[in-house]
């Protein structure tokens, strides 16, 4: 494989690999998103395929053809379309911004970027309105998107405003290198005072909304929690994420019992409520895209948040 980053790749220039031994009979959708990360997925690669942007030895393939041994794949990065999105005025609370990266604590209840059913309040639309200059790596519905929380989870999240700095942000996330610590009110007495929940998680093969700890299609997923209160029937906890999947936090809690308060897809029934999971992205650290100098910001466990915890100490 060629040393090219291909978050540092500018539109129209070429990324070129060569096919391993070791890896000949791999799919090249599968193959190519294994190259490029968790920000690039799956069926934007097979649109490049299909649209002559991805090619094997000088021709085009099919998103099923199975890769040789010294085959040469080539992708010609293609511009990021043109969004449609429309800025929004949208109050953030801002804790860091310059000309490469700002950080935002987004409220809970707010979507981080549009989708189906969610096409406007987004973050994506409040950042759109403040910066005019988010990166345009990620394609379409996406721009300065490098990492994402949950609606119903509230606190610290990062955004690019170059592509030089998506690259960078990007690179750390999938190097395990960013500090991402959370605050989370879990169900039941945590008998351990810390620990790490080191449990692959994949799709629910029952229900396609839902992620589950399982063997197949998964990817590996560690979590570090230590102990930071007991009330009795919950415990609040300080969680550290090593690697960042999909609803890792509420499925890892689940999985080891312990489901998120409030946590409409993976929660209890039973118990005391609350409007979405109680879930909270305290703190995040990374090196700066342009000097690498280690930045790093805490938010405050929200107010709804607190005041369930005042509650319980108050029993």
């Amino acid at each position: 494989m060629s040393s090219s980053k291909p978050y540092e790749a500018e539109a129209d220039e070429q990324l070129e690999w060569v096919v391993s031994p070791a890896e000949a009979k791999e799919r090249i959708d599968k193959y190519v998103k294994q190259q490029l990360g968790e920000e690039v997925s799956r069926s934007q690669i097979q649109l490049w395929i299909e649209a002559g942007n991805l090619i094997v030895n000088g021709a085009s393939v099919k998103a099923n053809y199975k890769l040789a041994s010294g085959d040469v794949i080539c992708l010609t990065v293609p511009e990021a379309e043109a969004t449609e999105i429309e800025p929004q005025d949208i109050p953030l609370d801002i804790y860091y911004e310059d000309r490469d990266v700002i950080v935002v604590n987004k409220q809970r209840g707010m979507v981080v970027h549009p989708a189906p059913g969610h096409g406007s309040g987004t973050l994506v639309n409040a950042l759109m309105f403040h910066c005019h200059d988010l990166s345009g790596i990620n394609g379409e519905l996406r721009p300065g998107i490098v990492h994402r929380i949950d609606k119903d989870t509230s606190g610290l999240i990062m955004a690019a405003k170059n592509d030089k700095a998506h690259a960078s942000l990007a690179s750390q996330l999938k190097a395990h290198s960013v500090t991402r610590k959370y605050f989370a009110l879990v169900h039941g007495n945590v008998s351990h005072d810390q620990g790490t929940v080191d449990a692959p998680i994949g799709r629910d093969p029952h229900d396609r909304k839902m992620y589950t700890v399982i063997e197949r299609n998964s990817k590996q997923a560690v979590t570090h929690f230590h102990v930071v209160e007991r009330f009795g029937d919950y415990t609040l906890l300080e969680l550290k994420l090593e690697t960042g999947r999909t609803h890792q936090i509420r499925v890892h809690m689940k999985f080891i019992g312990h489901p998120l308060v409030g946590d409409p897809l993976y929660g209890r029934s039973k118990g005391i409520k609350m409007n979405g999971q109680a879930l909270h992205a305290a703190v995040l650290g990374f090196e700066h895209p342009e000097d690498a100098r280690y930045l790093e910001y805490s938010a405050p466990i929200p107010e709804d948040m607190e005041a369930l915890l005042v509650s319980l100490r108050n029993r």
